[in-house]
């Protein structure tokens, strides 16, 4: 039987690689997003890739492809336009999903951003900078998994149901201006919290915490050559990360094979958080 999968931040980057490897393996899939229209596109386009190479990797997959596909995906996607940083937007997702499906069988807290970037350096009081940017990032990155968590909680499949949030290396070593790094290191004490709870329903709960991933829209266009060649020089193994790779760690983590892992951050990065 498909799997009910529950995507936020699906629209792009890692989210929509996500969702793509579920799609692939015969999944239905829900991509939650604000906005409706590139939400939409999204979808449209994830459909039609698996239904053209429905034994592929996807785009973003590294090494030569033996195949995660199943080659019986359905392409099923669909979407909700929802703000999950407000409790409205958390509310409603629930009740689309509680309506159409009627469980959960994997969430993916993928939604995020640091609201730090691509913000004027000379606007406003810069105490009042400070505050925005700390509000933001706590709403972008704490409130969206958490509201939509526990907006789900009570539909999350029993037994068996997966829980995985995407942090961020930042969580371990800085951001430089800190709330991005705060934001996302809020989310393990809630993982492993909430993997307490949810234990005993047999729910396991885990977070993923990616270093410099290329191909997505994060940086907003601002990373300049050079700082990317220091964060690809960090890693161990000399590359930047892809959206596959993160997909993939999510994806292992959301299959019945791993029942006994719960409670756990694991670090997608290349080793770039040891540094060198």
């Amino acid at each position: 039987m498909s799997r009910v999968v529950v995507i936020s931040g699906g629209g792009t980057g890692i989210g929509r690689a996500t969702a793509e490897l579920f799609a692939r393996g015969g999944d239905r899939v829900v991509l939650v997003g604000r906005r409706a229209d590139p939400l939409k596109r999204t979808a449209d386009e994830i459909a039609e890739a698996v239904r053209q190479d429905p034994g592929g990797d996807g785009p973003h997959a590294v090494g030569t492809g033996t195949g995660v596909g199943t080659g019986v995906g359905t392409g099923e996607v669909t979407t909700i336009a929802a703000d999950v940083s407000e409790t409205a937007g958390a509310r409603h997702v629930r009740d689309v999903v509680a309506e159409r499906f009627g469980r959960v069988d994997v969430l993916v807290n993928s939604a995020g951003g640091n609201a730090a970037l691509g913000s004027p350096a000379g606007s406003g009081d810069p105490l009042d900078r400070t505050a925005e940017h700390w509000l933001g990032n706590f709403r972008s990155n704490v409130l969206t998994a958490v509201l939509l968590t526990e907006a789900l909680r009570d539909l999350l499949a029993s037994p068996g149901g997966r829980v995985v949030l995407v942090s961020s290396i930042a969580a371990y070593r800085g951001s430089g201006s800190g709330s991005y790094a705060a934001s996302k290191a809020a989310l393990h004490p809630y993982t492993y919290d909430l993997a307490a709870a949810l234990g005993p329903r047999d729910v396991t709960v885990n977070a993923v915490a990616p270093g410099y991933v290329a191909d997505t829209e994060f940086f907003r266009g601002t990373l300049a050559p050079e700082r990317e060649r220091t964060l690809v020089g960090q890693t161990l193994n000399g590359r930047a990360g892809v959206p596959g790779d993160v997909a993939r760690t999510v994806h292992w983590l959301a299959a019945p094979e791993s029942g006994h892992v719960t409670a756990q951050i694991i670090q997608v990065n290349g080793g770039a958080e040891r540094g060198r």
